[in-house]
């Protein structure tokens, strides 16, 4: 697709919905979920859960990365995700890592080939790895155990610490075979990523 595509699309786009389901979104918002996932083009949170307009609330970043609790820092990622919690008081977060990923693979060969990119490098935290090589160019097993990072990472938010206490918010991790179309979901108990 190119520009005059999107410009075509987004003039038919008000034929979509009707005007009562229009009306409903523009009363408010009741996401059922939280969706973390990679900013990546070929990875489309509505189109992998089938989510209407108003059901997923997105997170979407460079390596679905979930940044260290520092309230003080002001990230957009954290106010996201607060606001999500704190506020819309979604009952599951899902992160959702996928295949082929770019951020992964140079987090797992720590930032080479991203010289160019300092600012991408940075949000990664490519200087505190040691350099690796990718045996699999899809980096499943890595993009598997970035995902159980991420999780670990939301696990630190104090409010996210007291919704899952009290039962009222889960944490899911999902990885999406771009190559496939499948979806796993990591195990509660053994960690292990199965299809769905």
């Amino acid at each position: 697709m190119n520009y005059e595509d999107f410009v075509r699309n987004a003039r038919r786009h008000p034929q979509a919905l009707s005007h009562a389901a229009r009306s409903e979104l523009a009363a408010g918002q009741k996401p059922g979920a939280l969706f973390i996932g990679c900013s990546d083009s070929r990875v489309i949170p509505s189109l992998i859960t089938g989510a209407e307009p108003g059901a997923l609330f997105e997170l979407r970043t460079a390596g679905n990365v979930v940044p260290k609790y520092a309230p003080d820092s002001g990230s957009s990622e954290m106010g996201t995700i607060e606001y999500a919690v704190l506020r819309l008081g979604v009952p599951e977060i899902i992160v959702c890592g996928h295949s082929h990923c770019g951020a992964v693979t140079a987090l797992a060969v720590a930032g080479q080939g991203l010289d160019d990119l300092p600012a991408l490098c940075g949000w990664l935290g490519t200087g505190s790895r040691s350099g690796g090589t990718v045996q699999d160019p899809a980096v499943r097993a890595e993009s598997q155990a970035h995902v159980r990072e991420q999780l670990d990472a939301l696990r630190e938010y104090p409010f996210v610490q007291d919704r899952v206490a009290a039962g009222e918010l889960r944490l899911h991790g999902w990885f999406y075979e771009i190559d496939t179309g499948r979806v796993h979901a990591q195990d509660a108990e053994t960690g292990d990523f199965l299809p769905l």
